[in-house]
C-alpha cells in the first residue's frame, strides 16, 4: 500500500517512530538499527520504507532506513512461526548482512538471541532461507564497502574480541561475499586458538 513515507521526524522512541507527513501523523515500529539512523534526524525530514501488516484486530504500520532491511524482514515473515515483532527482534540485533551470514553458517544458537525467538524458531528460520537472503547481489559492481565491519559484528555475535576479529580478518580479500569472508576469518580464528 505504501512504499515509503517522508517526512518530519515528530516523535522517536526506542520501537516507534512518527512522520510528519503533510499533517498526517504515522507511527511506524522500527528496529533497533533504523532507531540509531533516525535519531541524529529528530525534528528534520527523514524517509522510511513501509511494510504494512493486517491482521483481524489491527494494522500495524513497520518502517525500515533502508530497502535492504525491508526485502529481510518481508523474507523473515515468509518463515513460519516467525511474525513482525520476532522479524523485527532479528533485525534489531542482526544486520542483513549479517543475519545472511548467520543462516549460511548454520547459527540457530546466535539467531535465537533474539527477543522473543527460540531455537526451534531460529532453526526454521536458517532450513526455509537458506539461499533466499543473498545480499551479496551488488558484489559484481563492487565490494560493498562495510564487508569487512559486517564480518566483525558477526564474530563480535559469535564471542570473538575485537583484537580476535580485527587480527583474523587481517589480509582477507573484502571483494568477497560476507559468507566467505566469515569462513576465512573463522579458518585463521582456528588456527590460532
Amino acid at each position: 500500500m505504501f512504499y515509503y513515507i517522508k517526512g518530519a521526524l515528530a516523535e522517536l522512541r526506542t520501537d516507534f517512530a512518527v512522520l510528519d507527513a503533510n499533517g498526517v501523523g504515522y507511527m511506524l515500529y522500527v528496529s533497533l538499527a533504523t532507531h540509531e539512523k533516525l535519531a541524529p534526524l529528530y525534528g528534520k525530514q527523514a524517509q522510511l520504507y513501509t511494510y504494512l501488516n493486517v491482521r483481524e484486530d489491527a494494522m500495524e504500520l513497520f518502517g525500515f532506513y533502508t530497502e535492504e532491511e525491508r526485502e529481510c524482514f518481508i523474507k523473515l515473515l515468509s518463515v513460519s512461526g516467525v511474525g513482525p515483532r520476532a522479524a523485527m527482534a532479528i533485525l534489531s540485533l542482526y544486520t542483513p548482512q549479517s543475519l545472511a551470514s548467520l543462516v549460511a553458517n548454520g547459527d540457530a544458537k546466535a539467531i535465537s538471541r533474539a527477543n522473543g525467538v527460540g531455537l526451534k524458531t531460529a532453526q526454521k528460520v536458517i532450513i526455509e532461507l537458506k539461499g533466499k537472503l543473498d545480499l551479496t547481489e551488488g558484489a559484481a559492481a563492487g565490494p560493498l564497502p562495510s564487508a569487512l565491519a559486517d564480518a566483525a559484528d558477526t564474530l563480535a555475535v559469535m564471542g570473538y574480541s575485537k583484537a580476535e576479529s580485527a587480527e583474523a580478518l587481517r589480509g582477507i580479500n573484502a571483494d568477497q561475499p560476507l559468507e566467505n569472508i566469515i569462513k576465512d576469518a573463522l579458518k585463521k580464528l582456528n588456527r590460532l586458538g
